[in-house]
């Protein structure tokens, strides 16, 4: 059996004083949080450090994707940042997936890397469009493989996926998956989709929801009843 899910909140908003506001009152209630690129490009690599010091894990989600030394010398750069887990693209390839795990092995050796198979906002259309003539589901599955050959800790898939690569890839690797909806929900730009109960169920390390918690009427409420409904007692 793998480790129970966990919640992460993506604090995909505009500015650092919403996303505070929005975390302040779940401090204790649960443990980690996304940046992104939004909130990174605007405040820059020091709110890594001010979210781990109101005492939550750091899921930096910056999607590196270039060639395999800017990628490396990024990843150098974040040394010494209190970042949990990092995301870099798997379609980087092996060269640059190997030579990011080496830098994080040297600048921030408490950080788990995660390779992005398909976005989550890719359908079978989206894919073709962009070359790919495999199916989303063969797509995650040729580059999670390559991903942790690669040496990373672990995969972000969509949650139609999760239960496959757990089948492909055992039961340590980390899964992430974003696109947690509910069915009476809108799916934004999200194509392939699950409640949270369902991707922890098949077989997610962690979910990460952002826009159903961050457009509650009480997003507190929201996040206590999405921990309860995966088992998440923290």
């Amino acid at each position: 059996m793998g480790n129970p899910c966990r919640l992460i909140i993506a604090l995909d908003v505009e500015s650092k004083e919403e996303a505070l506001s929005l975390v302040r009152p779940l401090i204790g209630k649960v443990a980690w949080v996304k940046l992104g690129l939004q909130l990174f490009v605007k405040y820059g690599p020091s709110i890594v450090d001010e979210f781990h010091a109101l005492g939550f894990k750091v899921f930096l989600d910056l999607k590196l994707h270039d060639i395999p030394n800017t990628v490396s010398s990024a990843i150098k750069s974040l040394k010494g940042r209190p970042c949990s887990l990092l995301t870099l693209h798997a379609s980087g390839g092996p060269e640059m997936l190997a030579r990011a795990v080496e830098a994080a092995k040297q600048s921030i050796p408490d950080c788990q890397l995660l390779a992005v198979t398909v976005l989550t906002s890719m359908d079978q259309t989206q894919l073709h469009a962009v070359g790919v003539k495999s199916s989303p589901e063969e797509q995650v599955k040729l580059l999670a493989k390559m991903a942790m050959q690669s040496g990373v800790h672990g995969c972000v898939c969509s949650p139609l996926e999760l239960p496959q690569l757990r089948k492909e890839l055992g039961p340590k690797p980390v899964l992430v998956t974003p696109g947690i909806r509910y069915p009476d929900g809108k799916a934004d730009d999200q194509n392939r989709v699950m409640t949270p109960i369902q991707a922890a169920q098949a077989g997610a390390s962690f979910i990460v929801v952002g826009r159903p918690i961050l457009k509650a009427t009480d997003p507190v409420a929201e996040t206590i009843k999405i921990c309860r409904e995966i088992g998440e007692t923290k």
